[in-house]
């Protein structure tokens, strides 16, 4: 085995020390010991892309190298990444390093306290590159620049610019796009399951334009993926209350753009389904899938993962729907030796969570009771009222939805605020919300809550299935309160109701 001698330099000045001169400094050090000799002219040492560090390390690897000697630590790196990948490789092949003029010698304790504390600061260099990175990469997402990926199904890119940014976006494939609107709109009925519609592509050979097969998990990913959606205030609103993190104002959520869901830059283990701490933000294209039809299939599409499990035993149908309105987990069923036999409990409290519970006993059989009774009263209203809304109404209330949900951001910031305000501030803080909360009432009074005319002949169907209520199957029950409710939460005894129509 030899002494490996590692010269470089990168140009030729007065003041710098030439490669043959760092060499004969390296030599004294092998005290007369065979060794070989690597150069680097006209080399950087910001990477390790040198021809000479190259051959070394290759002579390293076939164990021909027992101890690597420079003249200056930053001969062979100025990268400290580089150099703790480097001793990485020293210490797996048992090679030692020296540099000879900076007294750093592996070999002794010293020498390795040097190289412990160099790793340390690889360490950091490598997190602060990922930070850095990361940040970026979620810089250029919020601008709606293309990150690359796999282009979803229905689209193909395109060029555009951004900000003065050439960049790329998605723009729509007809003959795709019409395949994606009929799973859509299949699957925002509420007879329709995946399968059913997986089955029904094969039957009558439509085939997926880009060679695929159809199946359950490929179309419940395109059912999930906002990329589609023609994004309005409603879109904006159902993110705002799965948690997420929304780039854009609820003023820009126009019924035009389409929107980018990204993973954010927080840690999470949570579940796939769970939309708490991801990003949105408005594509530059145009969605294609109606809001209201893409909510229905989304909505959908997260309760059926939310009660996968729970619904099994088919203890209520309201389970996946009810929630713990303290920590927003769901409320699942437990059995009990009493008349009741069955009530809810929140799934994070007891030995296995932090909720203290919904502060209250929900038997289950009350529940449903009260919930279907709520039902009836609900759709007795829409029997009362028209459900045909002119153009030019919608547009008014999509205007009054918008600022509604502006309203309800104003009084939460304000509310924010109270907990480090003077006695001045509060006061104004208070007079302030006030004033936004009578305007709130006054908009929720003015806002039409009636669906437009396509939701007339599946009420009716409903209010036929809702009379006959003792007679349905428990898939035609929970098929009901999907279409109806979109979640209940309850806390100490109130329960609020949030509805699909």
């Amino acid at each position: 085995m030899y002494d490996a001698l590692y010269a470089r330099q990168s140009i030729e000045k007065k003041d710098s020390i030439s490669v043959e001169s760092q060499l004969e400094y390296c030599r004294y050090e092998t005290h007369g010991e065979a060794c070989i000799e690597y150069t680097d002219k006209g080399f950087s040492g910001k990477d390790t892309n040198r021809p000479g560090f190259e051959k070394m390390m290759n002579d390293i690897r076939t164990g021909k190298i027992k101890r690597v000697i420079v003249y200056k630590l930053d001969r062979i790196s100025r990268s400290i990444l580089d150099f703790a990948n480097m001793m990485e490789i020293f210490q797996k092949y048992h090679v030692e390093f020296v540099s000879s003029t900076e007294k750093f010698d592996t070999s002794t304790p010293i020498g390795r306290a040097m190289l412990n504390i160099c790793i340390v600061f690889a360490q950091l260099e490598r997190e602060t590159i990922q930070k850095r990175v990361t940040d970026a990469y979620y810089a250029r997402c919020k601008r709606g620049f293309y990150m690359g990926g796999r282009i979803p199904y229905g689209y193909r890119l395109t060029n555009t610019i951004i900000d003065n940014v050439r960049t790329s976006m998605y723009e729509e494939v007809p003959e795709e796009s019409e395949q994606l609107k009929l799973i859509y709109s299949m699957y925002a009925d509420t007879d329709n399951s995946l399968g059913d519609i997986v089955r029904y592509l094969n039957e009558h050979q439509i085939k997926n334009l880009r060679g695929a097969n159809w199946n359950t998990a490929r179309i419940s990913e395109m059912l999930r993926n906002p990329v589609y959606v023609e994004a309005d205030i409603d879109v904006y609103q159902f993110f705002q209350s799965q948690g997420a993190n929304i780039y854009n104002p609820a003023s820009d959520f126009t019924g035009y753009n389409a929107c980018y869901l990204y993973k954010g830059t927080v840690s999470t283990t949570r579940k796939q389904c769970d939309l708490s701490d991801k990003e949105i933000v408005l594509a530059p294209h145009k969605g294609f899938i109606p809001s209201k039809t893409w909510l229905a299939c989304r909505i959908r599409c997260l309760n059926n993962r939310q009660s996968t499990k729970t619904c099994k035993p088919k203890n209520s149908w309201l389970v996946g729907k009810v929630k713990c309105g303290n920590c927003g987990y769901a409320l699942t069923i437990r059995k009990a030796k009493t008349k009741w036999g069955r009530y809810f409990v929140c799934s994070q409290s007891g030995n296995h969570g932090n909720c203290k519970g919904a502060g209250c006993t929900i038997y289950a059989d009350v529940l449903e009771e009260y919930m279907l009774n709520v039902i009836k009263e609900r759709l007795s209203e829409f029997q009362k009222l028209s459900c045909v809304i002119d153009t030019g109404e919608e547009q008014k209330n999509i205007l009054k939805k918008i600022r509604l949900t502006q309203i309800e951001e104003e009084i939460e910031e304000l509310l924010s605020k109270m907990s480090e305000a003077s006695s001045v501030l509060m006061k104004y803080i208070d007079e302030k919300v006030s004033e936004l909360d009578t305007k709130r009432k006054a908009l929720q009074e003015e806002i039409v809550t009636v669906n437009v005319a396509d939701t007339e002949g599946r009420l009716k169907q409903i209010t036929n299935h809702v009379k006959t209520w003792e007679a349905l199957s428990f898939e035609d029950r929970q098929a009901v309160v999907d279409t109806l409710i979109k979640v209940i939460r309850i806390a100490d005894g109130n329960i609020e109701i949030t509805w699909n129509i």
